[in-house]
């Protein structure tokens, strides 16, 4: 029995007012419709994708598609129509064909849902194999009231309603008989597929799958905001050596075999690494096979705040191996006091070497990585998401890193440039020690955690992520 994705993306974008359909609204460096694709492109229960789409911009589904060889799912693009049951109809027409060769359960999603996770897209095929309809939902939160003339005429009972979100998945063959009765009526509305199928084919019952409240729909302006804040926030519980749900998975494929294979031949730039997490990285790098050159101010006189030092350490590079496939940039200072109390020379050295290092080592490094797809990636803080006392210079750059990351996504994705930031809880290195002393190493994270999750973005398809490496939370 075949699982065939259906991404709906018949939508014109009227209530967001963006001028521009939901769906090719850019986020964390790819178009909406490019993360939601991605999702059932990498999971395993899917057997092929297809996009339906508002007729008007399929030259715009058939770009993306271009740019995205690995898409190797995606079969069909097909032409929706004016309400959103038209474009069900479209991919219902488009295999009743095929059902007589074996039968295909369809996964109807919302193009406009990106974060739609592997544990819900593998929960609703596990569920095909004992029921013919699923829907995905969360239990209500609000009171949700009827109303007639302005005023309230009834509040349900909250605990038995449910949220519905997608997938929704069928067998062809009913959601196609389904259909065909709900033409015969001349008074046929309904919002969703599963609608569909309740009204018209009671005999069937729907089962539920849980969802998840990242699972959400960029429906109006306040969408976008909170879309982006979604991915941005996006964790991954590194020393655990998995994601919880919702979130960007790193590969749990970069196993060491995986990773030897992956990273050989591959050349190397690791700035900050003479010591702590850069090191680490360096030396995970190293093991795994790629060619690996570090630079740093003790090391040998690189100072990531003068552009021409790193200039210099990447064209040395550059010459020595003609090529550069991936720079890191873990360099950074920190000053705990009270801005009123720092002297200006010492807030200009914080500037230049956190912020302002991050855009000489981007600029030196573009013409390298263009030429490689290759990939980049700056270390922000967990202080970046709120300004600390005594923090204020470094948190600012942190969060300017962050935003200088998510820009430079969106610019060079065009290019194959993959830029992404790790953003490690309290790590035991160096630095820390220098403004924290002694801590309970149970506290901290150790450098390598932070290298190895360093070394699975780099061999991950992510780009404009904030990558949020924790220690795993205690078990009792």
């Amino acid at each position: 029995m075949r699982n065939v994705a259906i991404v709906l993306a018949g939508g014109v974008g009227s209530r967001l007012g963006i001028g521009t359909p939901k769906q090719f609204f850019k986020v964390a460096g790819k178009t909406v419709i490019e993360h939601t694709v991605e999702a059932f492109q990498r999971n395993a229960r899917i057997d092929e994708v297809a996009i339906v789409s508002n007729p008007a911009f399929v030259g715009q589904v058939e770009e993306i598609l271009l740019r995205n060889p690995h898409w190797t799912k995606v079969k069909r693009i097909l032409k929706g129509g004016q309400e959103r049951y038209d474009s069900s109809l479209s991919a219902i027409r488009a295999y009743e064909s095929e059902a007589q060769a074996g039968e295909i359960n369809l996964v109807f999603h919302d193009a406009v849902r990106p974060l739609v996770s592997q544990r819900i897209i593998d929960d609703v095929c596990q569920a095909l194999e004992q029921w013919e309809a699923i829907d995905v939902t969360l239990p209500a939160v609000d009171t949700i009231i009827e109303h007639k003339d302005g005023c309230i005429s009834h509040i349900p009972d909250r605990n038995r309603l449910q949220r519905g979100q997608t997938p929704q998945a069928f067998r062809l063959t009913l959601i196609s008989e389904a259909y065909r009765r709900a033409l015969q009526d001349p008074h046929f509305k309904v919002t969703d597929d599963c609608g569909v199928m309740v009204k018209y084919m009671p005999e069937v019952p729907v089962h539920l799958v849980r969802g998840e409240e990242s699972n959400m729909k960029l429906t109006y302006p306040e969408d976008t905001y909170l879309l982006d804040k979604l991915f941005q926030l996006q964790t991954t519980e590194m020393s655990a050596g998995g994601g919880r749900a919702g979130s960007p998975e790193v590969p749990e494929q970069a196993s060491a075999h995986r990773s030897e294979a992956a990273l050989a031949g591959k050349v190397a730039v690791v700035f900050g690494g003479s010591y702590g997490i850069g090191k680490d990285t360096a030396e995970m790098l190293r093991k795994a096979g790629a060619r690996t050159y570090t630079f740093s101010r003790s090391q040998n006189g690189t100072d990531v705040s003068l552009p021409g030092t790193v200039e210099k350490a990447l064209g040395e590079v550059a010459k020595a191996e003609g090529r550069i496939d991936y720079v890191v940039n873990t360099a950074g200072v920190l000053h705990r006091q009270p801005l009123v109390s720092m002297d200006y020379a010492v807030i200009q050295n914080a500037i230049a070497v956190n912020y302002t290092g991050c855009v000489n080592i981007a600029l030196a490094a573009y013409p390298y990585l263009k030429e490689t797809h290759g990939k980049l990636i700056f270390f922000t803080s967990s202080s970046y998401t709120r300004g600390r006392a005594l923090y204020s210079i470094y948190s600012s750059t942190k969060a300017a890193i962050v935003n200088l990351v998510q820009a430079l996504a969106q610019e060079w994705e065009s290019q194959g440039i993959k830029v992404n930031c790790i953003n490690p809880e309290r790590t035991k290195t160096p630095m820390r020690v220098q403004n924290f002393g002694v801590e309970p190493d149970d506290t901290l994270l150790k450098p390598e955690q932070v290298a190895a999750a360093t070394v699975r973005t780099l061999l991950s398809d992510y780009t404009g992520q904030v990558i949020d490496v924790r220690r795993s939370a205690p078990t009792h």
